[in-house]
């Protein structure tokens, strides 16, 4: 059985997100053992988790995707803007890492932070949703 193009797409984006991670973590072990504490920064850290827990999170969705009963440019579309926020969220994560500006970015946001985490709510959620809902559709009803 030969994979859809969309369930293709998904696993390659779950591969790079965990080859991301791994990256990070060289990171993250750079700096703990340069720290006096044997800590990374906080962002660093968070970056590196974020990236390893998205990556499966990918995977999962990709198993949605292949047997989901939604056409393959809904499935696309629904995959694509779940993964954009995970992509987001950890560049969001590595910046704060990098500029080490912040320990917590809630506390002095920018302006846009709080659309942005009202539209990463309802893309996660929204596009999530319309995965498993072409799963249960498909392999449920």
């Amino acid at each position: 059985m030969e994979l859809g193009i969309d369930t293709r797409l998904t696993l390659l984006a779950a591969g790079l997100i965990f080859l991301w991670a791994l990256v990070l973590g060289v990171w993250k072990f750079a700096q703990m053992s340069n720290s006096a504490n044997g800590l990374a920064h906080p962002y660093v850290d968070i970056a590196h988790r974020a990236a390893l827990l998205y990556s499966f999170a990918t995977l999962l969705l990709s198993v949605f995707v292949e047997l989901s009963g939604w056409p393959t440019a809904v499935n696309l579309v629904a995959v694509t803007i779940v993964v954009a926020f995970f992509v987001g969220a950890i560049a969001s994560y590595v910046y704060h890492g990098f500029r080490r500006d912040t320990e917590n970015q809630f506390h002095h946001p920018i302006a846009l932070l709080r659309p942005a985490m009202l539209a990463l709510i309802v893309g996660e959620i929204g596009g999530t949703a319309v995965l498993l809902a072409g799963f249960v559709k498909e392999q449920l009803l």
